[in-house]
């Protein structure tokens, strides 16, 4: 199935703990600002983390002018026209894993504990099984206990722990987590003999 096909569905509005209720839509190219904020609000500790520059508006700029839901497919949150939650569904579009989606969910601080970043990751993978997905894998750093606890609860297992396999941006080195979880169901794997 095609996301644009998919993507119709949205806006959503999600209602979630303590009667908390958020909006969630795909990224559009008039988000610029409200992303970029969100991102400097992350606080330093977790930024490091990121993968990109999100700091740097001209990255933020980037990723709205040039909209590829095929190759990055970004949800946000949004409560009162501010952006609280960020969950991305990346693909390869070809290659050796162009069958396994990659997820990644960030939460601003203040919004955390109420449900939204398990929210957002069941709305990505639920998108990642509808566009024919087999996999979806997430990656961690060691110390992000929470997330990769969260994401256990989700179904996904722990496919691969690196001691000190990567850097963050202070060049300081972490255990690498790779964590998975399996698209396909039962009845699908019954149909394959």
């Amino acid at each position: 199935m095609h996301q644009s096909y998919l993507l119709e569905a949205f806006p959503k509005k999600f209602q979630l703990k303590d009667s908390f209720a958020c909006q969630v839509r795909p990224l559009k190219a008039g988000d610029e600002t409200a992303f970029h904020e969100f991102f400097m609000e992350v606080p330093d500790q977790e930024r490091m983390f990121i993968k990109h520059r999100v700091t740097e508006p001209e990255i933020i700029k980037e990723w709205c002018e040039k909209i590829d839901y095929g190759r990055n497919l970004p949800l946000l949150a949004f409560y009162e026209k501010r952006v609280i939650g960020a969950a991305t569904l990346h693909q390869q579009l070809g290659g050796w894993k162009r069958h396994i989606g990659r997820v990644s969910v960030l939460v601003h601080a203040k919004y955390r504990g109420r449900g939204l970043a398990r929210a957002l990751v069941n709305q990505i993978v639920d998108l990642a099984r509808h566009i024919g997905l087999d996999k979806v894998e997430a990656e961690f750093i060691g110390e992000q206990e929470a997330a990769i606890k969260m994401f256990a609860l989700l179904g996904f297992s722990n496919l691969i722990r690196l001691p000190d396999y990567v850097k963050d941006m202070q060049a300081i080195s972490h255990d690498y987590v790779l964590m998975g979880l399996d698209l396909k169901t039962d009845e699908e794997y019954a149909g394959m003999g």
